[in-house]
């Protein structure tokens, strides 16, 4: 196998190690506290670590080798689940069903951690991307590297699912802690060329900090840049609404078993977009794909909870899953042909900071709102004496009222989106771009197919 495919196949039981131990906790503590607050707490401190460290990450790929920042990821994640086994072996007799104790947080902070350092490996591995691939094959391989999410995804909702079912945490623990010491190893004999040059007198090496500072010159050197982050921003303020209440709202219809399953079923849409992009690619202007498929998706949000159906949820998931891939390979593919290599970690970074600083904001408030104010609205409020007759009452329905609003409000911003001029402008600089490997031809060229 060649190093791009081992460290895709690397990062695939990553991806499932962590995912799993992500949507396990919040199962888990959905079923053990029963509170759609609790679970939108998660997703919050999910997104606030994400944001938070996204700043630091991209530093950390910056300066040393893509290789070794994986590995450092891995061996974090792997100290974080030891402690966190620890903690679930000595907890107090039902001190997790209080969805306010300190032991629970406790527990869920440190689970946290551990899924939030896997974090290093995404964006090193889209910088791995420009280093090995060349630019005319790039969103194909982007669309490996989305093919390989998708594949953890449905892995790792079927396995949370059951897991969580007939282990409870001590089984996920357990199995997450074994799974990322046998990818620390497999990593370690992996060769990667990434050709760093050593520092000398003449060409020192880079100061070790984050440079927030210079990271904002380059992104703003670069016509229309700033508007595609901040526009990915706008869109996870509205994506927090999912991490906080989909879980929440497929369990209100089926049981964790099922609702594990099924994600599993519907995760194939991510497999399958991931394929598709690996042979087609991404078009002329991947910039005008990304708001395509925004527009199709947020149309698919507005109408797949309108009714309490297990099988309108399920296809409006697999509509979102299918082209959720679609836009981020194409905002990596953007970013990787505007932006100077030796800043695109920290760009990456960058944009992964301010992305997903919306969804804290979102996840923080969403639950709450929902649990205390758009619930019995839709319970024996307002809405339910209005509405209720044709869209259905009760706590279910609260959530879906969420999910129908975002959606209108994600097709109106992705409408002004197509006709602003940062949308123009960034299109124009893609298009008149020239890449590393055109310039020098010094980047690794390997055949992603």
């Amino acid at each position: 196998m060649k190093p791009f495919h081992q460290i895709l196949a690397n990062n695939l039981v990553a991806n499932i190690t962590n995912f799993t131990v992500w949507f396990a906790i919040t199962f888990w503590t959905f079923i053990e506290t029963q509170s759609v607050f609790a679970t939108g707490m998660i997703a919050g401190v999910y997104l606030v670590f994400t944001a938070g460290f996204g700043f630091w990450f991209g530093s950390i790929v910056d300066h040393n080798a893509k290789k070794t920042a994986m590995l450092g990821s891995s061996l974090v994640s792997a100290l974080f689940y030891g402690a966190s086994l620890v903690i679930l072996l000595l907890e107090p007799e039902g001190a997790f069903t209080d969805p306010y104790g300190p032991y629970l947080w406790g527990f869920v902070l440190l689970v946290m951690l551990g899924v939030i350092a896997g974090n290093i490996r995404s964006i090193a591995l889209t910088t791995l991307v420009t280093i090995l691939i060349p630019e005319g094959e790039r969103d194909k391989a982007n669309g490996l590297v989305g093919m390989v999410s998708g594949i953890g995804f449905l892995t790792t909702s079927v396995i949370s699912g059951f897991l969580v079912a007939y282990t409870g945490m001590f089984g996920v623990i357990s199995l997450a802690l074994v799974s990322t010491v046998l990818v620390l190893l497999h990593l370690g004999l992996v060769r990667v060329d990434e050709g760093r040059v050593a520092p000398s007198a003449d060409q020192p090496a880079e100061p070790r900090r984050v440079d927030i500072a210079g990271t904002i010159g380059v992104i703003a050197a670069v016509p229309g840049l700033f508007a595609l982050i901040f526009f990915a921003c706008f869109n996870n303020f509205l994506g927090g609404i999912f991490m906080a209440l989909l879980d929440a709202y497929g369990l209100s219809l089926v049981s964790v078993e099922v609702w594990g399953l099924l994600f599993g079923v519907l995760s194939t849409a991510f497999i399958l977009s991931g394929i598709i992009i690996s042979r087609t690619g991404l078009g002329k202007n991947p910039l005008r794909t990304l708001l395509l498929v925004n527009l199709i998706t947020w149309s698919a949000c507005c109408v797949f909870t309108l009714q309490s159906s297990i099988w309108l949820l399920a296809a409006g998931c697999f509509v979102w899953m299918l082209l959720g891939p679609y836009a981020e390979a194409a905002e990596h593919t953007t970013l990787q042909k505007v932006v100077p290599l030796e800043r695109q970690g920290r760009v990456f970074g960058f944009a992964q900071s301010v992305e997903q600083s919306a969804s804290p904001l979102t996840a923080f408030l969403i639950g709450p709102l929902t649990q205390f104010v758009v619930i019995p609205f839709m319970t024996d409020g307002a809405g339910a004496q209005s509405i209720g007759f044709w869209f259905g009452t009760g706590p279910d329905r609260g959530m879906a009222l969420v999910f129908t609003l975002a959606g209108m409000v994600g097709v109106l911003v992705t409408v002004i989106a197509f006709n602003s001029r940062p949308y123009r402008d960034l299109s124009r600089a893609y298009a008149a771009g020239k890449d590393d490997d055109d310039a020098d031809g010094s980047a690794a060229v390997t055949n992603p197919a």
